[in-house]
């Protein structure tokens, strides 16, 4: 009897990797991983992964549910099987082959699909599965050969065996029999209990059809509450594409993908690239307590205590990750700045990044997250720059509307004409009727002494709908800059791919103004997606 161990596979099958008892956090990097049974992080997200698939899959589901995918289910009427759990061939009942069989089959497809988990000119079995839960699936050389290089390698190759009993103790039994009836028939039988073991049975014996099917499956029932566990299996499976999918969903619910029972159950390197990501739609403060609650269940899982300290070590590069500037003061102040997770000298750093100006460097990323997708556009509403734009304290200010939904991120505004410089500003959004301000940062910016424009963001993305006004207001401490002449009244924005037309009307605000108008002034540009 040959015991076919997750490391016998032909060259270019895939493989598991060593067993280390980390999981699917361990193996993440590798190929096909085996599903780890004894890994509390494995266990989680494979029953996770049933729970959360459940719902949807009920609806519509590829076929039938792995309650239905037991052995004996699975097999035609003239199928040998034994009644229950096997671990050895004794507890098979044998039945005579049916004579005269192939009468009763008029296509190839209906011949081989009776053949399919049967004993009739079967030339080998395989022990699928370990302990209590081994079952002996009879199967046929050539049927697999045909479907599978695989197997072509393990009955044909150079290496080839002899041995009629081969054991597969990393393979599910219900996951075999659906690549054996998929191999047979073309018939897919995946369910939510099924799908992720299907998958990397798929993968282990190189069947990309099925694979295709499964992530496919996968696809249809992903939602933003279990979004992190498929992301999870999907960068585990080494699958780009549905991995691209449950990012996308996470970034558009990216609060309700936090909240989901299995976030905590995700690994260090699949935390980290999402923390990475400049596109998710949540504010900061949220994403640190996601991430206390994360490093509190790694703390488990690794069984330390969940103090402040073990919680930092388990975070490790995901906490430089979280952009504490963007907070504000009271959400810092009232969360991060007393966790216990930030060193004195971070929460001392932090305090004076909101509080003092000009604002010191801290350690930790002060790009704003834009929950938007899709190109970064602009507009410049001068025509020419001219020098001596001078300062008092004084708010430079410009009414605007537009004629479709957009999103603001922030402004262009002109530097120093007297070399390189530092600036503090201030810069907002108001609604002109309610005279709410919508989005502001208290910020500064290094320029050049160049007539260039210098970007300043918003730290969340201002919506701006159609036909209302705003005003965009930016105050400014420093030197005297240059400043924009022969300014427009109306700027029109036009898609290269698309040819969407964003327009912009411009018009002076009224009252407490610097001087910035429709003719010349501050603020030359307008940084937005649509």
């Amino acid at each position: 009897m040959l015991r076919a161990s997750p490391h016998m596979c032909a060259p270019g099958a895939a493989s598991p990797p060593p067993s280390s008892g980390r999981g699917a956090g361990y193996a993440l990097l590798q190929r096909v991983p085996v599903p780890a049974r004894n890994s509390p992080r494995q266990s989680a997200n494979r029953n996770g992964a049933a729970a959360a698939l459940a719902p949807a899959a009920a609806a519509g589901a590829t076929s039938a549910s792995a309650s239905n995918m037991t052995a004996a289910s699975a097999s035609p009427p003239d199928a040998s099987l034994p009644s229950g759990p096997a671990s050895s061939a004794s507890v098979l009942v044998y039945r005579e082959p049916v004579y005269n069989w192939q009468a009763t089959k008029s296509t190839v497809k209906e011949r081989f699909a009776f053949l399919f988990n049967n004993e009739v000119l079967s030339d080998v079995h395989f022990l699928v599965g370990k302990g209590m839960g081994v079952q002996r699936i009879p199967a046929h050389r050539f049927a697999l050969a045909v479907g599978s290089a695989v197997f072509d390698a393990m009955f044909n190759g150079g290496m080839a065996t002899t041995s009629t009993e081969i054991e597969l103790p990393d393979v599910e039994p219900a996951a075999f029999l659906a690549l054996l009836k998929f191999l047979y028939s073309d018939e897919v039988q995946i369910g939510p209990e099924t799908v992720m073991t299907t998958l990397y049975t798929a993968k282990k014996y190189a069947v990309p059809a099925l694979e295709a099917h499964c992530v496919e499956f996968l696809k249809k029932n992903l939602r933003a509450d279990n979004a992190f566990m498929l992301l999870t299996q999907a960068r585990l499976f080494d699958e780009p594409q549905l991995a691209s999918l449950c990012l996308e969903s996470i970034d558009k619910n990216t609060a309700d993908a936090l909240a989901a029972e299995g976030f905590t159950d995700i690994d260090l390197d699949t935390l980290v690239a999402v923390l990475e990501r400049d596109t998710l739609g949540v504010r900061e403060v949220c994403l640190f307590g996601a991430a206390l609650r994360w490093a509190e269940a790694e703390a488990q899982r690794q069984q330390l205590q969940p103090t402040s300290e073990n919680k930092r070590r388990v975070l490790g590069k995901a906490l430089s990750l979280i952009r504490f500037p963007l907070m504000t003061i009271e959400e810092f102040a009232a969360g991060p700045a007393q966790s216990g997770i930030l060193s004195d000298r971070e929460v001392v750093s932090l305090f004076l990044h909101f509080t003092v100006n000009p604002k010191p460097q801290v350690e930790f990323i002060d790009r704003p997250r834009c929950c938007l997708r899709g190109k970064e556009c602009s507009i410049t509403r001068f025509g020419q720059v001219e020098s001596r734009w001078g300062y008092s304290g004084t708010s430079d200010r410009i009414r605007f509307s537009v004629n479709r939904r957009i999103f603001v991120v922030g402004f262009g505004l002109y530097g120093s004409i007297h070399g390189p410089t530092d600036y503090q500003v201030n810069i907002q959004i108001i609604h002109t009727d309610s005279n709410t301000v919508l989005g502001q940062n208290d910020t500064g910016f290094s320029c050049d002494g160049s007539a260039s424009t210098f970007r300043v963001m918003f730290k969340e993305p201002v919506e701006i709908l159609p036909s209302v006004n705003y005003i965009a207001c930016a105050t400014l401490k420093g030197p005297d800059s240059h400043y924009g002449t022969k300014g427009m009244r109306k700027v029109t924005h036009e898609a290269p791919a698309t040819g969407t037309k964003t327009c912009f009307t411009f018009c002076y605000a009224a009252g407490n103004n610097n001087g910035t108008s429709v003719e010349d002034g501050q603020i030359p540009e307008v940084i937005f997606y649509t």
